[in-house]
């Protein structure tokens, strides 16, 4: 509890206690007066401030203005009549500062939730300069600097381990509890905390550019993109008062009008002017105005806490809707890695034959080369290979340990004039031949995420009606991946621009109502981010492009969060839709039963602060993501 809800707290408390009090004291006439409006301006004085400034303001329809009415007006009918009975208006102004106090409460409960992810910052980063660590700004850190991590510290920049091993905590950025291991070559965002080892690092990016700025420029901005339902209670808030207000107003002329009339109507001057005060509270629309944002921002929270950074309370409700999600392939589906996937018709063991596939293409950048390295897995002995030659289009050939090593495609075999074996699989097939006899194939290919297969299903299962992927790859691998995924639709052979015509085609022919996603991960992924109705970029591993086209950003990712997202939107939306219904509801209610004399003041004041509660413990639910 801040200080300004202890002091809130304490002046209830004061303000309860002197009405209570004065209940038993034989007060009357001008003391009495006098005990009560202490007790009134104790509770009040703020709300009586506040709506003296929206009238010199020319801003004259808020709460505050209807509260200052409606107890000011209680006061003076009550000096009116002589009855002395301030009880009421004092009793309105506590309870709805009361109701106040609970909602001051339950948005500190939101925001300090978002502040458990703002405090990813880091406060500095160990510089090593000479053999020493200094304690720097990290806005001060260069690009390609080495920094020193320690156990208990917080990985300040992006970079890539040269020394250490040790397992990082990732919660603050992707919600998984589960550590994560890194070792040297190792790529390391910021914002997660080194939990074992020491670990020097070579940074990459600066300060600004790094992961744990990026999530808090989105985060913190995220609330100045409004959604379509909350401009709605903005538009209403700005008709339904003065309206109310008018309605009022109506309420205390009209009747005594009619009764002058001789037309039968009950009741004098005190008893309509009354009702009209009385209405005032009731039409207060506190609970619409503040629980509405109030959902979307503790959904933009909870959708943060589970790695999902949504850009703004707009997307969140445009992604409720989304019945068709169109991804990427390499990098979304799968890992963009290339790796060894098998070895076939080898007269030598696999090693033997990865190793004299690594050697031949050790003067290669080609990713093929790097992944045949990989999986060799020791220092390349160059002493061993001698005669390189690559050609272009077809592979290398060169001497291995004295003997003649080919690997290549099917065009290098035919060119050599060896008999090679097709491969059924699916992937890039590296013919083998040694001393001029056929060796075997190995087979490279990019390796599906552990969760794309579960990340399909769980969008099934959520309410998505169709998935399509979207692959530069040859037709064969991609309707492979997609089978073995269970997509409903693949599209290969696809440049950058042929994925925008896919989408703008998809986005022709869906139904109105609804929303498609894409999902990707690279450059040329941005240009179709930003045609999608929403676009979900792949933040840990995915380029700046795509992740600043995006609508939403996945920290880890995982496209199991997708899913996850979701379903967080909507049950955001339907928490939205739930305060909307009942608020409006017994708002009408209670007006109702005011204008016909069935309610008083302080069944009006109940009504409205016990809706304004309800709704806003209501949309605090909005904090925390659905269970699977």
């Amino acid at each position: 509890m801040n200080r300004k809800q202890k002091t809130m707290l304490a002046r209830i408390l004061v303000s309860a206690a002197l009405l209570i009090s004065l209940g038993f004291v034989p007060v009357t006439g001008v003391p009495r007066f006098i005990c009560y409006m202490a007790a009134y301006l104790v509770i009040g004085y703020d709300i009586l401030i506040k709506a003296g400034r929206g009238i010199l303001n020319r801003q004259v329809t808020d709460e505050n203005f209807l509260m200052a009415v409606a107890t000011i007006g209680a006061i003076a009918l009550a000096l009116y009549e002589g009855s002395g009975d301030y009880t009421e208006a004092v009793a309105v102004m506590l309870f709805y500062q009361i109701g106040e106090w609970f909602q001051s409460c339950a948005v500190g409960k939101s925001r300090r939730s978002i502040s458990e992810l703002m405090d990813i910052r880091p406060d500095y980063a160990n510089v090593e300069t000479g053999g020493r660590l200094e304690k720097t700004d990290p806005d001060d850190v260069e690009v390609g600097s080495v920094i020193v991590v320690q156990p208990g510290e917080r990985v300040p920049i992006d970079g890539v381990v040269i020394e250490g091993e040790s397992s990082l905590n990732t919660a603050a950025l992707t919600g998984e509890s589960l550590p994560r291991d890194v070792g040297p070559g190792d790529e390391i965002v910021s914002g997660c905390i080194n939990m074992s080892g020491l670990l020097r690092i070579r940074t990459t990016r600066e300060f600004g550019e790094s992961t744990v700025s990026r999530i808090l420029d989105l985060v913190e901005n995220a609330s100045s993109r409004k959604s379509r339902s909350e401009a709605f209670i903005s538009r209403f808030a700005r008709i339904y008062t003065p309206a109310v207000c008018g309605s009022a107003l109506a309420l205390a002329v009209i009747p005594p009008l009619v009764r002058m009339l001789g037309l039968g109507l009950d009741g004098g001057w005190e008893t309509w002017i009354y009702r009209a005060l009385t209405f005032l509270v009731a039409s207060c629309p506190c609970a619409l105005v503040i629980s509405i944002p109030l959902s979307f921002f503790a959904g933009i929270g909870g959708a943060s806490r589970a790695g999902v950074l949504v850009k703004g309370s707009n997307y969140l409700e445009t992604l409720s809707k989304t019945r068709i999600v169109v991804f990427d392939k390499t990098g979304t589906l799968t890992k963009g890695v290339f790796e060894v996937n098998g070895i076939h018709h080898s007269p030598y063991s696999d090693a033997e034959l990865v190793e004299f596939a690594a050697l031949a293409e050790s003067a290669s950048s080609h990713p093929i080369s790097l992944s045949l390295r990989r999986a060799y897995g020791r220092e390349i002995d160059r002493s061993r290979v001698s005669d390189i030659r690559e050609i272009s289009g077809e592979g290398v050939t060169a001497l291995v340990d004295g003997r003649s090593v080919a690997a290549g495609n099917a065009k290098l075999m035919d060119s050599l004039g060896v008999n090679y074996i097709e491969c059924r699989s699916v992937g890039t097939v590296i013919h083998m031949a040694i001393d001029g006899e056929y060796a075997g194939h190995i087979l490279i290919s990019d390796v599906i995420k552990p969760r794309s297969a579960e990340a399909v299903s769980a969008l099934r299962a959520a309410g998505v009606r169709e998935t399509v992927m979207l692959s530069g790859d040859s037709k064969r691998v991609a309707e492979h991946v997609g089978a073995e995924l269970g997509i409903d639709r693949v599209c290969g052979e696809l440049m950058p621009a042929d994925k925008v015509r896919k989408v703008e085609e998809l986005l022709a022919v869906k139904p109105g109502r609804e929303k498609l996603a894409f999902v990707g991960d690279g450059i040329n992924d941005a240009p179709v981010l930003s045609r999608a109705d929403i676009g979900i970029a792949m933040g840990a591993m995915g380029s700046d492009a795509a992740i600043e086209a995006a609508d939403i950003v996945l920290m880890d990712d995982d496209p199991l969060k997708i899913a996850k997202a979701i379903k967080i939107s909507r049950k955001c939306l339907r928490i939205v839709y739930e305060n909307i219904v009942f608020a409006i509801a017994i708002k009408l209610a209670c007006l109702a039963l005011v204008a016909v004399g069935l309610a008083n003041m302080w069944l009006a004041i109940f009504a409205d602060v016990g809706v304004m509660i309800l709704a806003v413990l209501n949309a605090i639910r909005a904090l925390f993501a659905p269970k699977p």
